[in-house]
């Protein structure tokens, strides 16, 4: 399944910084707790992106372990290296696709993470049987992605400003079905961990700048709603305008993430 999707260091950069500053609960608390990470580790994060989740590995081990992060993007393989540098450049970011072979060391890492990213992946069982080949017996996969009741009013409000359907997302209609149960097929004990976020606006502006970001021509997944950049200003509008009403009915919106955890034991 090919997966028409590429993210940019902008949208990303807002999207994080709209979850920091308007969810109610620490995602990386989160991730932190059920991995329950000793000193020594070998991570291999896939999809690293900016090399948030690298650092926060960092940060919790306080250094004591051999961390790669691996990403098809160059720029933002580019801003996670320019932050490697404050800490002595502790963490190997590498390109990576993980459509193709894993050019990595077979039954080497302890742990490899792969953040909302796998649901992009063109062959499901291909990807998980590369990251499978690259755990030590024993080693862990954890996975996190949007499950089926992901952000339900996001959607909600977007419908009723076009009057069209929602295109499938890669997420939210392969990550609790598909990728789970290959996970389920190929490894000998998995897991379900979730995760709820409500997000609260109480003026539309910040939801704007969520829906821009997660809208944007860059990411290619909503030309069933747009496809000039015209056209997207013209969704924009229409979406803000219900969004507005919906405020003013409510009072805010209140936008819930809902995120499963998958680990998956070798």
């Amino acid at each position: 399944m090919k997966i028409d999707f590429q993210e940019t260091t902008d949208d990303l950069a807002k999207r994080i910084d709209i979850h920091s500053r308007f969810g109610s609960r620490d995602i990386d608390e989160w991730m932190l707790g059920i991995l329950d990470l000793q000193p020594g580790t070998r991570i291999l994060d896939v999809g690293c992106g900016a090399g948030k989740q690298c650092f926060s590995f960092f940060h919790y081990l306080k250094g004591q372990a051999e961390i790669t992060g691996t990403d098809v993007s160059e720029s933002l393989l580019e801003e996670a290296r320019a932050k490697n540098q404050e800490i002595d450049n502790a963490v190997d970011f590498r390109y990576l696709d993980f459509n193709e072979r894993f050019e990595l060391p077979e039954n080497h890492y302890d742990l490899i993470s792969a953040c909302f990213a796998i649901y992009y992946a063109q062959d499901i069982p291909f990807t998980l049987s590369e990251l499978h080949r690259l755990l030590v017996p024993g080693g862990r996969l954890f996975t996190t992605g949007p499950m089926p009741t992901n952000k339900q009013i996001f959607y909600d409000i977007i419908q009723k400003a076009t009057g069209k359907e929602i295109p499938p997302m890669p997420g939210s209609s392969r990550y609790a079905s598909q990728i789970y149960g290959t996970m389920q097929d190929l490894f000998s004990k998995t897991e379900q961990h979730i995760f709820e976020n409500p997000l609260t606006f109480d003026t539309v502006d910040p939801f704007m700048v969520y829906t821009r970001a997660s809208m944007s021509e860059d990411r290619k997944l909503w030309n069933s709603l747009f496809e000039t950049h015209e056209e997207f200003e013209l969704v924009m509008e229409s979406i803000g305008k219900v969004a507005n009403d919906y405020i003013q009915r409510d009072g805010k919106i209140v936008m819930t993430k809902v995120v499963g955890g998958f680990i998956a034991t070798r």
